[in-house]
């Protein structure tokens, strides 16, 4: 069964088309098809608080194409999600109505919570001990959200405004790193090593930029360095000498920042990249939906 998931970002709009494969025991998701828009919708919100007309057009060309390519691959289910600046955008459920209007695709404005939990349910096929304490940091155009889990388990989840566009656009609260550690020291146990991993589009880019296979994760210091060489280029010399896509060129400083952040405070000399990220956790839910329905039709 093919799926189709469209992430609307703060940063860009995704299609994945796939499947759930199993691998004897594990189960993947098989991506079949990839499109990548930079919408950058934060770029309105975090400036003027809505999404402008101009961007609202070029929104629902994006998810009328992406409805047109998950005809063409006979998907079973599309499933639209919009994550932070559509969710504060004060125009954000009147854009809603329009995509569906225009449409005819239903997107469900999600918050952080339910964000982290579907990302995290695609995390579980991955072949990684979850059996130690560990913490899913994920790092957006307008939020970051971080989650603690023991034996597999999620103990404590909060999403914070704070992520690549916003930072970017100089619209991050002062106090914000303070808020960041303060939750950290609060919900993390003392002498206890925790596994940390890192989801979204950047840290996915700067594991292939730094040579990285597979699980092989990223040494802090590694990241250190790299994010040393794109903050002193500018914008125009990390396309060229990293063979960065404009609108990644930019926020992979910050993102390489906030990450950098996180790990100092929790004293990790390692962070694991799973790659999966919103789009994968949809069409896993999407799967599990339809094969739990299957098995009520065959009882």
């Amino acid at each position: 069964m093919k799926f189709g998931a469209i992430d609307i970002g703060t940063n860009a709009a995704r299609l994945l088309i796939g499947e759930v494969m199993k691998t004897g025991d594990q189960s993947l998701v098989k991506k079949i098809s990839y499109v990548r828009i930079p919408l950058r919708l934060g770029l309105d919100v975090f400036e003027d608080g809505i999404i402008s007309p101009k961007r609202a057009k070029a929104f629902k060309k994006a998810v009328m194409a992406f409805k047109l390519i998950a005809e063409v691959f006979n998907v079973v289910e599309l499933r639209a999600c919009a994550t932070s600046a559509m969710r504060e955008a004060k125009n954000g459920l009147e854009i809603q109505q329009m995509i569906l209007k225009e449409t005819g695709v239903v997107i469900e404005i999600i918050d952080g919570d339910e964000e982290a939990n579907v990302i995290f349910s695609s995390f579980l096929l991955f072949q990684f001990d979850l059996s130690n304490p560990f913490i899913v940091v994920d790092v957006g155009g307008g939020s970051t959200e971080i989650s603690i889990f023991y034996k597999g388990e999620k103990a404590h989840s909060r999403s914070f405004q704070i992520g690549t566009i916003r930072m970017i656009k100089k619209k991050v609260d002062v106090d914000i790193w303070d808020t960041i550690r303060t939750w950290l020291d609060e919900n993390t146990r003392e002498n206890v090593h925790y596994q940390l991993y890192g989801t979204g589009g950047n840290i996915n880019n700067i594991h292939k930029l730094l040579g990285k296979r597979g699980n092989e994760p990223i040494n802090t210091q590694e990241l250190k360095v790299l994010y040393a060489d794109l903050k002193a280029l500018t914008l125009s010399q990390r396309i060229a000498q990293y063979q960065l896509k404009p609108d990644r060129a930019d926020v992979i400083v910050p993102a390489s920042q906030i990450f950098l952040k996180i790990i100092k405070h929790l004293k990790s000399t390692e962070l694991f990249v799973p790659k999966v990220g919103l789009s994968d956790g949809m069409i896993h839910e999407m799967h599990k939906k339809h094969i739990e329905k299957r098995k009520k039709l065959t009882k």
